[in-house]
């Protein structure tokens, strides 16, 4: 028996590396494309001109070889690829300015990001490095964090415990050590479980490009889980293992810390996406110099030197197809009129739930494959943001180019699940969990920008629930006990802030907040949530992984982006380069890690 298994895993595994390195269509990797950098440009009516075009019929270029719904990393991501081999791309974004969650807004002088606030893997010649440089053509410059990039915060004021995370596998246990001596060999089993099953993440790609008989026969006979020891992790929680390791709760606080990076509470998530979160930053954090809207600034123009546009204020509203249900464009309402155009393939950054339940004619959105996709996954939980605009520099306000993460106590499944399940008014007085970081203090380029001043950006979470009875109300003139409850998750999570940063007390010149609806308005999340589908445990099984893939059941219809792969910049790059492998028939993982070491030959020579 074993004998046969052995030989049908021999057999699998060469046509695996046969699929996977076939080569017919062009590769967008080919060539380094990087160029000397030019000048940062601060003028933000110079930088408006190609993040706000707004959508006119008269500006969609003729003869399309794609639209994208959506402009967050993962739609201009696709793009690029595609317009890097000749093709002619539109991106369309329903929201006043291009970048989904990679856009700023300035409010009253100050300048805030959204949702980019570290990255990882950003060293010279790694494989994610090497991507951005390609889809920016060398243009988006990053500047490391400090070390420790992290601070864990734990307890109330008057037992506080700081414990700060540095990067570099040795210092990041070396330092925990020194905080939690006698706890050695549980540090040294958590880095090592970590770095193994982060590193087989890759199996996550193989499984939605395979052949979809051959994925299932990977996932349906147990070989998914028997290869792949990301899956075999993937169904355990993060509490469950991080408790095998050790006693001490602190501890095991700060191991699990990084769960709102992808927004389940450590009971419901997947020790496997845990790990790949503790490989990211393992060698460090870094920030996107002139800020987040850089990222599509240096996009934008390659997109359009192919012949292809990105256009905003343009909210697509159907999916047009044909009498054989194929996709073949887009409709954009624009005012009371719709506009439709056409062409050879839709490709939707919008989100699985948008693509399948209001993109989709009821009809179609009833098909049992894309029901089988719908019934795999859930909406992810609401984020809560704060913005908080600050008179002083970073030297007088004692901001750094690092984050905290604030707990009130240790037991983390316990704050949270009890937020989450309180009523708002209950909850409106808690903070389970938040993220505190000063974007101004980690971008070289602010003092110039925006000089004597500072800013702070608060992330936690919040039920869509709790906020959904305003959610058809004005944006800018929602009603008062819309904007009581608002308040009040200010004010609680002020007080923590400032017991972190006091010399900001009385310096604070604007504050705001952005609940679960401002999100679903400003970036069309369903239900608010700013990771997508849900990152729990049912996120990451075998079958889920091969049959959500960048073909839809719907020909000519890809998916891109987050919901494609996993949460955050790096995760739905991840989804756009799936996707791009899917259209263009090549592995552009393995191109992008080609290229990489080609890169970084080429340096050494220099060198030499």
């Amino acid at each position: 028996m074993w004998i046969a298994v052995v030989l049908i895993s021999l057999a699998l595994v060469a046509i695996v590396f046969k699929y996977l390195w076939r080569t017919p269509g062009p590769n967008p990797f080919g060539i380094d494309t990087r160029e000397p950098l030019k000048p940062m440009v601060f003028d933000r009516k110079l930088k408006n001109k190609v993040l706000k075009q707004g959508f006119l019929a008269s500006k969609v270029p003729q003869d399309l070889d794609a639209i994208v719904v959506g402009s967050g990393i993962g739609g201009l991501a696709i793009a690029v690829l595609l317009a890097k081999v000749g093709k002619k791309v539109l991106v369309l974004e329903q929201h006043d300015r291009a970048g989904g969650c990679c856009h700023t807004f300035t409010e009253q002088g100050f300048e805030f990001d959204v949702g980019i606030h570290y990255i990882g893997e950003l060293q010279q010649h790694r494989q994610l490095r090497c991507v951005i440089d390609q889809l920016t053509n060398g243009q988006l410059q990053w500047e490391p964090l400090d070390n420790p990039y992290d601070k864990v915060v734990l307890g109330p004021p008057e037992n506080r415990r700081i414990y700060p995370i540095y990067s570099g596998r040795k210092r990041y246990m070396d330092e925990l050590k020194k905080c939690f001596p006698g706890e050695e060999k549980a540090i040294e089993e958590y880095v090592r479980l970590c770095m193994k099953v982060g590193k087989g993440v890759w199996f996550v790609g193989l499984l939605k490009l395979l052949p979809i008989p051959l994925a299932k026969f990977l996932v349906y006979t147990g070989l998914a889980k028997r290869l792949s020891v990301f899956f075999r992790y993937a169904s355990r929680s993060l509490t469950d293992v991080v408790n095998e390791l050790t006693q001490n709760k602190d501890l095991r606080a700060v191991l699990c810390y990084i769960f709102g990076t992808y927004g389940k509470m450590p009971k419901e998530a997947s020790f496997s996406m845990h790990t790949l979160l503790v490989c990211h930053f393992m060698n460090g954090a870094w920030y996107p110099k002139g800020g987040a809207s850089e990222i599509a600034y240096h996009m934008i123009p390659i997109i359009e030197k192919a012949g292809g546009a990105v256009l905003v204020r343009a909210p697509v509203n159907r999916i047009l197809l044909n009498d054989a249900k194929e996709a073949i464009g887009v409709s954009v309402l624009k005012g009371q009129e719709e506009v439709h155009i056409h062409a050879p393939m839709v490709i939707s950054d919008a989100g699985i739930f948008n693509t399948y339940q209001h993109l989709l004619p009821k009809d179609v959105q009833t098909m049992p494959a894309i029901q089988k996709q719908l019934s795999m996954v859930q909406h992810g939980d609401g984020g809560l943001s704060i913005f908080i605009g600050l008179d002083g520099t970073k030297e007088e306000l004692d901001l750094k180019a690092d984050n905290f993460i604030i707990f009130p106590e240790n037991n983390l499944d316990e704050l949270v699940e009890g937020y989450m399940k309180g009523n708002r008014e209950e909850s409106s007085k808690t903070n389970p969990m938040i993220f505190v970081a000063s974007p101004s203090a980690k971008d070289p380029t602010w003092p110039e920008r925006k000089p004597g001043k500072s800013t702070l950006t608060v992330v936690s979470f919040a039920n869509y629930e709790w906020f959904e009875e305003w959610k058809d109300d004005k944006i800018k003139n929602r009603s008062t006990d819309y904007k009581e409850l608002k308040q009040a998750f200010i004010n609680n999570i002020l007080e923590a802030v400032t017991e972190i940063f006091p010399k900001i007390k009385d310096r604070i010149e604007f504050v705001d907040a952005g609940t679960p609806i401002t999100n679903q308005h400003y970036i069309a999340a369903p239900k608010g949530e700013i990771y997508g589908a849900d990152h729990g445990i049912p996120r990451f099984s075998p079958e889920l992984n091969a049959i959500i893939r960048p073909q839809t059941p719907v020909k000519n219809l890809f998916l891109t982006g987050q919901d494609m792969m996993m949460c955050g910049f790096a995760g739905a790059l991840a989804g756009a380069l799936t996707c791009g492998s899917v259209i263009l028939q090549r592995n552009l993982h393995l191109d992008a890690i080609s290229l990489a070491r080609k890169a970084k030959n080429c340096n050494n020579k220099k060198k030499e």
